[in-house]
């Protein structure tokens, strides 16, 4: 027989502005398989109001609180619309919802710089890495260290990182609003194919993982990069959790690869990762996996809600 951790909970799923995204569909149907009640709506909707009894207005829930939210979208915007959707999320916290993951979680892996800054600062092993401002100070640090990546501070899916070979391609500071984030560029110089992995980790555990190949050293599956199965050897394992345990992720998508001496090093995290493509060679049922977790933890915290 199913166990039913959800049995009873109130959930809202918050999602991109169209709510036909396949993972919240697959997330939505695992999470009322276990008994959950699910509203699936937009951060964009929701509003503070003074009129509502908590100050806080999410649509369907006429004027109540949840359980437990599930982050899959945070929705791209204007940095006042982004602060005001953080805003939500951290308001929902201090009410005593759970919240996967939460307002503080999201803002430390959407910063590339603070994400970095905190694997550093638990001593885990990361590329040779510069973020600051300015095109000056950035081809000085890059003079002698090229082959280069430079990456958005915010961003996912690959889009918008580079390869830098020489000064004339440092982008201008309108391009890059003023942030140079420079990390050294691991990938062999003769190499024909690219490869890094993905791991998929939730509630301090493993999901999945799988390698990413590519004919282009942007090997993110958005970016035409095809998965493969593979077998995490435990330095891999012990990596990706202690990651996601350094930014505090509930569940997170972590890219690991080897430098040139075959040292495994943490690339990325992503606090609202993707499993379509992980999903299409793993066993496990991702979203089965998530929904159990999450719900578990929801209902970890009701005692505490009511008491």
């Amino acid at each position: 027989m199913k166990s039913t951790p959800g049995l009873d909970c109130s959930i809202v799923i918050f999602v991109e502005e169209d709510s036909g995204d396949w993972h919240a569909r697959r997330l939505r149907e695992a999470i009322e398989d276990c008994g959950g009640r699910v509203v699936t709506t937009a951060l964009k909707r929701c509003a503070f109001d003074t009129s509502f009894p908590h100050g806080i207005d999410i649509p369907g829930l006429d004027g109540k609180l949840p359980d437990g939210v599930f982050v899959r979208a945070i929705s791209k915007g204007s940095l006042e619309e982004i602060t005001l959707r953080l805003g939500i999320l951290h308001a929902l916290d201090s009410c005593g919802v759970r919240v996967w993951n939460d307002a503080r979680v999201i803002e430390r892996c959407v910063d590339k710089s603070t994400a970095t800054f905190l694997f550093q600062k638990a001593g885990l092993p990361v590329p040779p890495t510069r973020i600051a401002e300015g095109r000056e100070r950035a081809l000085g640090y890059a003079e002698a260290r090229y082959p280069l990546v430079l990456k958005p501070l915010f961003g996912s899916q690959g889009n918008g990182v580079r390869r830098l070979d020489e000064p004339s391609d440092m982008p201008t500071e309108d391009e890059v609003r003023g942030v140079y984030y420079l990390q050294r560029y691991l990938r062999a110089p003769d190499a024909s194919e690219f490869s890094d992995w993905r791991v998929f980790v939730s509630a301090n555990r493993m999901v999945g993982a799988m390698v990413r190949q590519g004919p282009n050293w942007v090997t993110n599956i958005h970016q035409g990069g095809q998965p493969q199965a593979v077998e995490l050897d435990t330095e891999g394992r012990q990596l990706a959790l202690a990651a996601a345990a350094a930014v505090g992720a509930d569940y997170a998508g972590i890219d690991l690869i080897r430098d040139g001496q075959g040292r495994l090093m943490v690339l990325e995290i992503n606090s609202n990762p993707a499993w379509k493509g992980l999903q299409s060679i793993c066993e496990r049922d991702i979203a089965a996996t998530l929904a159990e977790d999450f719900l578990s933890a929801v209902r970890a915290e009701i005692p505490a809600q009511g008491a």
